[in-house]
């Protein structure tokens, strides 16, 4: 098996190398306070995978499609709303959960995530861009990874167990809006994961959850990649 880079970009934004070069981007708001100010200006960007349309997730999505011109897949709503905004209205990248896109190498499959999923218009009030939801990434000759987006635990993550097979999961572990550190711990026994890395924590003093709390709570075994933004760890 290739191995794959995944770098922790602060917050929940990722940047995922594959083994056949594609740089794909998830959640891009590469403004988000903990992002080294090195990765603010990719150089590149192939693909982008949202979760969900919430401004700590979607950042930069616009802006970095236009200039790379590259795929953005998301939700079939938000990937509508995007759609207003200037990006392409090919429909190959609206998606829902369930659905498989496969570019190249690699497929894509949304899964259900619990959370919620807006963009704000007008007067400062939401839009609703349709669900959250996970993200599978599965590369020929690599991992499977699984992005599970803002969540808390639940019980169908031992489906995506059963269906899928990831062999990394990345969740939320910051608590307030997403799971906690006690959550993720039943999350990766659901998941049945042998490594695990932690997101959306750190970035405000609301998301308190650490990486340390969470091996604390483990009941199972599973190793803790916890890298520092911008660090990166092979997969």
């Amino acid at each position: 098996m290739a191995d794959v880079s995944l770098t922790w970009l602060g917050h929940a934004a990722f940047r995922v190398d594959t083994p056949s070069g594609k740089r794909i981007y998830i959640d891009p708001w590469l403004s988000n306070p903990k992002a080294p100010e090195a990765e603010r200006e990719p150089e590149r960007v192939d693909m982008i995978l949202l979760t969900h349309g919430h401004d700590d997730h979607l950042g930069e999505t616009v802006e970095l499609a236009k200039k790379f011109d590259c795929p953005v897949y998301a939700v079939v709503e938000l990937r509508g709303w995007l759609s207003g905004q200037g990006l392409s209205e090919d429909m190959t990248q609206a998606m829902n959960k369930g659905g498989t896109a496969h570019v190249d190498d690699i497929s894509i499959t949304f899964t259900d995530a619990k959370h919620s999923s807006s963009v704000w218009g007008e007067d400062d009030l939401p839009i609703y861009v349709g669900e959250p939801a996970g993200i599978i990434l599965r590369m020929q000759d690599g991992p499977t990874l699984y992005f599970a987006g803002d969540t808390c635990v639940f019980g169908d993550m031992a489906l995506i167990r059963r269906i899928h097979e990831p062999d990394v999961a990345v969740l939320p572990i910051g608590g307030h809006f997403t799971m906690d550190p006690r959550e993720a711990a039943v999350a990766v026994e659901l998941l049945g994961v042998a490594r695990a890395i932690p997101c959306h924590y750190g970035t405000f003093p609301l998301l308190a959850g650490t990486p340390e709390e969470w091996r604390e709570r483990l009941t199972t075994t599973c190793e803790i990649l916890a890298p520092e933004p911008g660090g990166s760890v092979t997969v």
